[in-house]
């Protein structure tokens, strides 16, 4: 019996390897209220979403740290929409993780919103979720990336 490809994880579709519980906020949202919502579910990105679920743009960690903190704005009075990253990078859900790996590389970014036929948030697609999905657990690789989550 022969080996799969090497590039067969890039087959499935995006939702099949991505994160569908997606830590979202509103683009009026204060970077505080940021801050402590990323560290109360332990993650580093929040999409920023309108009343309809759509992504408007996403917000990091590091976005926090040097667009808020190293400019010395106060995090109590500055919203979300003015520091995100936007507009959004999205894919529809039904792309290959393929075509999500090419559009992240043409677009220079480790993320995209993966939204339905509606332009809902249903997920996001990290470089992590195919790094994590193309290691084995008792790799060195696979057991680093599933302990730093």
């Amino acid at each position: 019996m022969s080996e799969p490809p090497a590039d067969a994880v890039l087959q499935p579709c995006v939702t099949e390897l991505c994160a569908l519980e997606v830590a979202m906020a509103s683009p009026d949202d204060r970077a505080d209220a940021a801050a402590r919502r990323m560290r109360d579910a332990g993650v580093g990105t929040l999409v920023v979403v309108d009343a309809n679920h759509r992504p408007l743009g996403i917000v990091t960690d590091r976005d926090l740290a040097t667009r808020c903190v190293a400019e010395r704005r106060d995090a109590h009075r500055t919203t979300l929409a003015e520091l995100m990253s936007n507009p959004v990078a999205w894919i529809h859900a039904g792309a290959t993780a393929e075509t999500a790996l090419d559009q992240m590389a043409r677009l220079g970014v480790r993320r995209l919103a993966v939204i339905d036929d509606h332009e809902r948030l249903v997920g996001v697609f990290a470089l992590d979720d195919v790094l994590r999905a193309s290691h084995e657990a008792g790799t060195p690789i696979g057991r680093a990336l599933r302990a730093t989550g």
